[in-house]
């Protein structure tokens, strides 16, 4: 996954993680090398033997001389590939690709992508943007960029291809399941900048849009809040909060946005591999909506981060999650530098809504599943999720998606048209659906009010 990357802190404790990586890695360099060649069993050194092999052996007979640090980086690569779809080596361009896309800006089409069999697959196109604009649509395969092939580049590559001047065009060509032909479509790159919030209001309900968890969103909603009861003159009757498309990004800023509706409890647990090895994040009193309806739309490009926050106002019953199943990450990435320019991202933790799902494979499941009728390509455009990536961690609670995906019943709510809902002037099914739930219930429906009670502050645990 690119543009969007999915990082577990806030920028000064991620800062502060990476200098404390760096210099443990200094302390300990030596010690651990030494250390950990003189414990590790028969077996591992026999595999260490056999890669040392085969490095002798194409730096002696290949066709054309190879340097060191290609061979060795190729090594990297392929051992982080073989791991999960998440992890992986970042060069001097891809680690300030990442540093670029958790700032918030850069020049672009607006796309979160990833590989698939050589292939760059769409993940989201991000709303507002030229990609979203163009009808650039999840699941899409992107196989040409200027007409030229790009099939065996590595994602960073693409990404770095698809990146430019601003102002400047750029042709793509679009393979889409279920079109007898390629979509050929010129865009013009644009500067994404990353504004995590967009706000409206529609009637007496505030509509706020989180584009992505970067840095500063919490403080960016919180505004946003605040500019819907200023332009009303008065409390909303109600919230949409929209997470669709939305791929996530820092995990300190799902927690803040959860804890924004939330008077108390835990927000999200992250479990690493041992068993000890658990870290807990709860709401502090001050529940900004003051109990009023919520609802929170999500889509199968809502992954990460928004499946963090859908996850826990919906297990608080703070919540209604409203629209299709999310992406499925549950997986946590910590950044590890091992120079200036180069790191390693490296899947450390899974994450658990309160009641303790893993949302792994299976993502989350809304209250109110509601198609997007407005969207002619809905029914026929199939769905891409994290259980389609190749090495995607498994639940430990496996959940049966097709049986999920199974139900057929025709449900009478939705069975408009595109075209019959344009000729109304819906132009956004889900969020038209949403508006008039809010209109439907108030503050006093349990399910909205279950969280609204002020209680004592719990004490954070690690």
């Amino acid at each position: 996954m690119t543009d969007t990357t999915k990082t577990t802190a806030s920028p000064k404790r991620r800062f502060a993680l990476w200098q404390g990586a760096a210099a443990l890695s200094t302390l300990a360099l030596v010690p651990l090398a030494t250390g950990a060649m003189a414990t590790v069993d028969s077996k591992t050194q026999e595999e260490i033997a056999r890669f040392m092999d085969v490095y002798l052996e194409v730096k002696s007979n290949y066709v054309e001389p190879v340097e060191d640090a290609k061979l060795i980086e190729g090594a990297i690569n392929g051992m982080l590939a073989s791991l999960d779809p998440h992890s992986g080596y970042l060069d001097a361009r891809g680690f300030s690709n990442l540093r670029t896309q958790t700032d918030g800006e850069y020049g672009g089409l607006g796309l979160s992508v990833t590989m698939e069999d050589g292939v760059v697959k769409v993940i989201a196109p991000t709303a507002d943007t030229p990609a979203a604009r163009a009808g650039i649509k999840a699941g899409d395969f992107i196989t040409h960029i200027n007409d030229e092939l790009i099939f065996g580049l590595t994602l960073d590559e693409a990404v770095e291809q698809m990146r430019g001047r601003p102002g400047t065009p750029i042709d793509i060509t679009i393979v889409r399941e279920g079109q007898d032909k390629p979509i050929e479509m010129t865009l013009t790159r644009e500067i994404i900048d990353l504004k995590p919030v967009k706000w409206e209001v529609r009637g007496d309900v505030g509509v706020l849009t989180v584009t992505s968890f970067s840095a500063d969103a919490t403080t960016d909603l919180k505004a946003a809040m605040m500019a819907v009861e200023k332009s009303l003159g008065k409390k909303p009757r109600g919230w949409v909060l929209d997470l669709r498309s939305n791929p996530g990004g820092l995990l300190d800023e799902a927690v803040g946005i959860s804890d924004l509706f939330l008077e108390r409890g835990e927000i999200v647990s992250q479990r690493g591999r041992r068993k000890g090895d658990i870290e807990r994040y709860f709401a502090e009193p001050g529940d900004l909506a003051a109990g009023a309806p919520v609802i929170v739309l999500i889509d199968a490009g809502s992954a990460s981060a928004s499946e963090i926050v859908a996850g826990a106002l919906q297990d608080q019953h703070r919540a209604v999650v409203m629209g299709e199943r999310s992406f499925g990450k549950g997986s946590v990435q910590t950044v590890l530098p091992l120079s200036d320019t180069t790191a390693l991202r490296l899947t450390t933790a899974r994450y658990y809504t309160p009641s303790g799902r893993s949302v792994q494979e299976g993502g989350i499941e809304p209250d109110i599943k509601v198609p997007q009728l407005s969207d002619p390509d809905y029914a026929s455009r199939p769905k891409f999720r994290e259980s389609d990536l190749r090495r995607h961690l498994i639940n430990e609670k496996k959940v049966d998606n097709g049986l999920i995906e199974k139900d057929e019943t025709p449900d009478p709510r939705f069975t408009a048209t595109a075209d019959e809902l344009k000729a109304k002037g819906i132009e956004d099914f889900q969020l038209h659906y949403a508006l008039q739930t809010i209109g439907r219930i108030g503050p006093g429906t349990p399910r909205m009010a279950a969280a609204a009670k002020p209680a004592a502050k719990p004490a954070r645990r690690n």
